[in-house]
């Protein structure tokens, strides 16, 4: 056995201890559903307001902050809105099969309320230099809202791997197996693939986050409209089976007789798992690009944020789910395939053009996700080493994206699944310590804006 293989079966074990436990999906999903309660249901009762936020109502010019609502919005969405609602969504349906679609809507209604905490957080601590640059995260959260400043530099390292992989190496990957699929003779130019990827991301990511912010604001309403319009189109064409899809992803979530204790609960692992992936409600990502607001209510933007799972999992990835299951195509993968799984369900409804929707449509989220999470991997940097490593890191990210483009499927996804946990454990830790100041700043802020 070589040493990649060796180091993926290392990775694997890994993996499979650490993410694909149930006491780990219960944190995830229970601080979730915790904190959904203790805010009183705030993912339903402030979306309305949410919507007002993003078209700007509630903006001032005079907020501290480098970029709008929308700009943070979309930042976030180009993070989140990646492979993981192709590759990640297939993934899931292919190894614990329809019914984890289900339960990665689960993941996605009680994520919300996660994603509202962490950002507003976010907002509470950032911190301002005198040039106006923000610094904000969950690092921040426990260096200035809980004083651990052990915990907040864990959770940058765990950050900073995490850029590394699911930010990136997973992205390149991706890419990789997509195009495979329309041009099978480029698998083993694969490091290739990735020089052609690696050039324009280290071009955008050298510019910072207003670059980032500008570039994700032109990329992600045209990428999130080719992949949905596409979607929806094969939908249509198979909309005679769109019900009994539904009815067997309920059955297979839940129905422990019809299929068995053993596959509802693969069911559960793999759709809360790859959820997260796919969303990032937990890992506290996104709330460094919604630190950087141009605002002062920390709220406000607290609930722009909690948008995110509602556009990625409810929407895209149902899409996603949707088609692989009405057209079949999760019956036709040996549990290994990635992007390839729904390319095969868009060319099921769009012949070839499915395969270079999926292509072109892979590129743009592999490329959007990848800038954003270097911003991220940015920050954490910055956070541990100060300003002077933040130009080395980009150089090692745009590197990196050649190695991802390279190594075996199966070691990427390991390592992703790795990254996830160990990101996610202090900053779910935070959420919960914090919930209590979050639902003060949450009541506050509604009674004033009630009263005006």
């Amino acid at each position: 056995m070589g040493f990649i293989e060796q180091l993926t079966q290392w990775t694997g074990n890994a993996a499979a201890s650490l993410s694909h436990n149930p006491v780990t999906l219960a944190i995830i999903v229970g601080t979730g559903l915790y904190l959904t309660i203790r805010l009183g249901l705030v993912q339903f009762m402030g979306f309305r307001h949410a919507l007002r936020v993003i078209r700007g109502r509630y903006s001032k010019s005079t907020d501290q902050g480098q970029v709008n609502h929308f700009q943070a919005l979309s930042t976030a969405l180009s993070a989140t809105v990646g492979t993981g609602n192709i590759a990640g969504v297939a993934t899931a349906i292919a190894l614990g099969g329809p019914g984890a679609l289900f339960w990665m809507w689960v993941t996605a209604s009680v994520g919300m309320a996660t994603k509202f905490t962490e950002s507003t957080l976010a907002i509470k601590f950032r911190e301002v230099d005198a040039n106006g640059d923000i610094a904000g995260g969950p690092m921040y959260t426990l260096l200035n809202g809980l004083k651990m400043k052990r915990a907040a530099w864990i959770y940058a390292l765990f950050a900073l791997f995490t850029a590394m992989v699911l930010g990136n190496m997973v992205q390149a990957n991706s890419v990789v197996d997509g195009l495979a699929f329309i041009w099978p003779e480029l698998k083993p130019y694969n490091w290739l693939v990735g020089i052609c990827l690696a050039i324009p991301v280290g071009l955008v990511i050298v510019g910072g986050v207003r670059r980032i912010a500008k570039v994700a604001t032109a990329i992600v309403p045209f990428m999130a409209l080719l992949y949905v319009g596409s979607g929806l189109i094969v939908l249509f064409i198979f909309h005679e089976q769109i019900p009994a899809a539904i009815a067997t992803i309920f059955n297979q979530a839940l129905n422990i007789w019809a299929f068995g204790g053993a596959a509802v609960g693969s069911a559960i692992q793999w759709g809360v798992i790859r959820g997260l992936f796919s969303n990032e409600a937990g890992l506290g990502s996104s709330a460094m690009a919604h630190a950087a607001a141009r605002t002062n209510e920390p709220v406000r933007e607290g609930l722009v944020a909690m948008m995110e799972p509602f556009v990625d999992t409810l929407v895209i990835c149902t899409i996603t789910g949707l088609t692989i299951v009405v057209t079949g195509a999760y019956l036709e993968t040996d549990g290994d395939a990635s992007s390839s799984v729904t390319a095969l369900a868009f060319s099921g409804g769009l012949g070839r053009a499915g395969g270079w929707v999926i292509g072109i449509s892979v590129c743009l989220f592999a490329f959007s996700t990848m800038l954003s999470w270097s911003y991220y991997g940015d920050r954490s940097a910055e956070f541990m080493f100060g300003e002077q490593a933040i130009m080395p890191y980009r150089v090692l990210f745009t590197l990196l994206v050649v190695v991802g483009a390279s190594v075996p499927l199966p070691l990427v996804w390991n390592l992703a699944d790795i990254a996830t946990v160990l990101m996610a454990i202090p900053n779910l830790f935070a959420l919960i310590l914090l919930a209590a100041l979050v639902k003060k700043l949450k009541n506050d802020y509604f009674n004033r804006y009630k009263n005006s």
